[in-house]
């Protein structure tokens, strides 16, 4: 009350946006919030862009439509019944080219850029004098083979994840070695004890990017605005330290080239458990934590731990889906952040504060609870100036998304996504009423009538259960465990939920918090312990991982099958596109390697296409709207246009063998009328779509015209 005293009065020519007494509605919540005071500002907002850009495109957009729809009338109404397969063929591919063309313009309708507050987000959560009340982070990196995916290039992800800007005591770095190879373990090793001296140093001096192989790349003027006098000389200093943990990395991978018949051995004489990589134990190992690994100022670092997951012939692993499930079985017990990003191996962290930028929707009290993750566009190094390979995916990433942003969000892309932990537990979003205006009746008697409605909606409710839904929330949970209700006991019972989730008692207690967190109880040594029992092969048996909880299994890309079952249950996503990129990786450079990535993109989504998750008919009792719809289904049956585009390419050879066309031809009499110019022109173009050009032939002004117009087709073609 003490900021609305004090602020002026509101004038008349104030405009009707500002509200009245300093409050406002936020544009992405609708929720009523007093301007004047800034911690309880809204940390985001929704800029929807201007009418005067986007109408236009929605007109062209109908437009477009209604000339589809008269050229259909036109081609179906006039069928060439001389050449009726070869007309039926030119239709069906016309009309998959139309839905195609509907299914991907269509979600573009309703597009929307985001603006972040960082200061709002520091002020809340920050207070000077008090800790850090900034949500914990999971970071997750995924690896396979070292030799296709350098370690150097894995250990600059890691050393711009150990730096980034947020506080220390709230990071947590697990790198994933699904190959066990041990040149990743030492690597990974050797980046722990660089990172001592690199993390303050790029904290120090606050340089972007903190992955020091493209911040010592850049061509620019580095001593721009850095005014501290010990900079060169530490820069000089630090660029020293990583040309020789480069040698260091690279006398590693040189070492692994040749491998010894008796396997490998750690520095203790026992032999690396990895040496079979398809039948091994579990392994991890914490490098840094935040009670021990301290830098060279002797300060904290985040915690970075390695984990390979047991695996064993005879069991399905699940290639990435698989290991990044174990990951959150493994970041659940040793530190539960209640958020998760993850990344690919050669996607660094460009912008030092992107976590921060997801947390200002993630952490916002009113947007944060219905959005199951933040997507961030994928930036790459290295590409070319033309682009020859596609690499960019500008309409995908800088259109496509951000038009889904506008209706439920964008689809996830596989990296660069920060996750709700309880989305992709399996959980739904919390139920928003929609909100009435009360009337005359309702304000007499609202008591009553309310209670009316809400049985009615209990009744409905209880009526169309969605199968895309689990059986009960994160707060049918806890107010199970607090009130131990007879019916929800029951139903919440620990033999339910390991049923669910696994036999784990650690791991399930971990998913009654919602806050995330470890009880300050629990012994290290017995977290590991468990830890390593939740990344075993026949944990996920009989659950419902990898089916409801985690990342989906049935396709190669289980990020679009992730997303998908999210927006299903009625999650939001949000898309991100921060001023400087917040990743950026490593593009294909040369074209085998271009075509292998978007063979694996169009087979993923074939198999979605034929699999019980087809977007076409999977969820309809759920909270997926209409439109995000339509971009799944596009997004699963873009390979199948190959088909048709093949055919329709392949009809006007056809035409010239067969001398059939696939288009009605104009009567064989013609009359003198000022109309016979322009009949004759249809023809010829007519004939130019089958590839014959007819610019040689001169028609008579007046008079007869030769006989050989009228006579076969053959002979009009000579």
């Amino acid at each position: 009350m003490k900021p609305e005293k004090s602020a002026a009065p509101p004038s008349v020519s104030n405009a009707p946006s500002e509200g009245r007494g300093g409050v406002d509605f936020d544009a992405s919540t609708d929720v009523l919030i007093n301007r004047n005071d800034e911690t309880r500002q809204p940390l985001s907002r929704k800029v929807p862009i201007p009418s005067s850009k986007v109408n236009p495109y929605r007109m062209v957009i109908v437009l477009r439509l209604v000339i589809l729809c008269i050229f259909f009338h036109y081609r179906i109404t006039n069928p060439v019944w001389d050449a009726i397969p070869l007309w039926l063929i030119s239709v069906i591919c016309e009309i998959w080219f139309a839905v195609s063309w509907i299914l991907d313009q269509f979600p573009k309708w309703f597009p929307v850029n985001r603006e972040t507050y960082l200061d709002r987000l520091s002020l809340r959560y920050e207070k000077e004098g008090e800790p850090s009340q900034l949500a914990c982070v999971d970071i997750f990196v995924s690896t396979v083979d070292p030799l296709k995916e350098p370690p150097l290039v894995t250990a600059n992800t890691v050393l711009s994840i150990l730096a980034v800007d947020y506080p220390v005591d709230k990071v947590s770095c697990y790198v994933s070695d699904d190959g066990a190879s041990m040149l990743t373990f030492e690597a990974l090793a050797e980046t722990a004890e660089f990172a001592r001296k690199w993390v303050p140093f790029s904290k120090k001096y606050s340089i972007e990017p903190r992955a020091p192989e493209w911040y010592f790349a850049q061509k620019i003027d580095y001593l721009k605005d850095k005014v501290q006098p010990s900079f060169v000389k530490d820069r000089r200093s630090m660029k020293r330290e990583y040309e020789e943990f480069k040698i260091r990395v690279n006398g590693l991978v040189a070492k692994a080239q040749k491998v010894p018949e008796e396997g490998w051995f750690m520095q203790d004489g026992t032999p690396w458990p990895g040496n079979n990589t398809r039948d091994h134990p579990g392994m991890i190992q914490v490098f840094l934590g935040h009670s021990g690994g301290l830098d060279s100022d002797g300060n904290e670092l985040p915690r970075l731990v390695y984990v390979s997951r047991e695996k064993r012939p005879g069991f399905m692993h699940h290639k990435k889906a698989g290991a990044m499930n174990a990951l959150v079985r493994v970041s659940a017990v040793l530190t539960n952040g209640p958020f998760l990003l993850n990344l690919d191996c050669d996607h660094y962290i460009n912008n030092s504060k992107a976590l921060r930028e997801a947390m200002c929707f993630l952490m916002d009290p009113n947007l944060g609870k219905s959005v199951c993750y933040v997507q961030f566009p994928q930036r790459f190094d290295g590409i070319d100036k033309n682009d020859r390979y596609a690499n960019r995916n500008t309409v995908f990433f800088d259109m496509n998304l951000r038009g889904l942003d506008g209706i439920q969000g964008p689809v996830y892309v596989g990296t660069g996504c920060v996750f709700n932990r309880t989305a992709l537990y399996g959980y739904e979003p919390p139920f928003k009423p929609k909100h009435s205006k009360p009337g005359f009746l309702s304000s007499c008697f609202g008591g009553s009538r309310k209670k009316k409605s809400s049985r009615k909606e209990k009744k409905n409710s209880s009526k169309h259960v969605d199968p895309t839904v689990p059986v009960f929330n994160l707060e049918d949970i806890e107010e199970g465990v607090e009130g131990f209700d007879d019916e929800k006991s029951l139903l919440m019972s620990q033999m339910t939920l390991e049923k669910r989730f696994g036999q784990s008692a650690v791991f399930v207690a971990s998913t009654l918090m919602e806050n995330g967190g470890v009880p300050e109880s629990a012994e290290p040594e017995a977290l590991l312990k468990e830890a390593i029992h939740v990344i075993s092969c026949g944990y996920e048996d009989k659950t419902d991982w990898g089916q409801e909880i985690g990342w989906i299994y049935g396709s190669v890309t289980e990020d679009i099958l992730t997303g998908f079952k999210m927006h299903a249950r009625g999650w939001k996503s949000i898309y991100c596109m921060p001023e400087r990129p917040a990743f950026k990786g490593s593009a294909p450079i040369n074209l085998s390697d271009r075509l292998n990535q978007v063979l694996r993109w169009a087979l993923g989504s074939v198999e979605i296409l034929f699999s019980r998750h087809c977007p076409m008919w999977y969820g309809y009792g759920g909270r997926l709207k209409f439109l995000e719809r339509f971009a799944y289904v596009n997004t699963t049956i873009y390979p199948i246009t190959s088909i048709p585009l093949l055919a329709y390419c392949t009809l006007p050879a056809v035409c010239l063998l067969t001398g059939k066309f696939i288009i009605p031809q104009v009567s064989k009499r013609i009359h003198h009328s000022p109309f016979n110019i322009i009949n004759f022109t249809s023809v010829f173009d007519s004939y130019l779509i089958c590839g014959y050009d007819f610019r040689s032939v001169t028609l008579p002004v007046s008079g007869s015209y030769p006989s050989f117009f009228q006579s076969s087709q053959r002979v009009f073609w000579k």
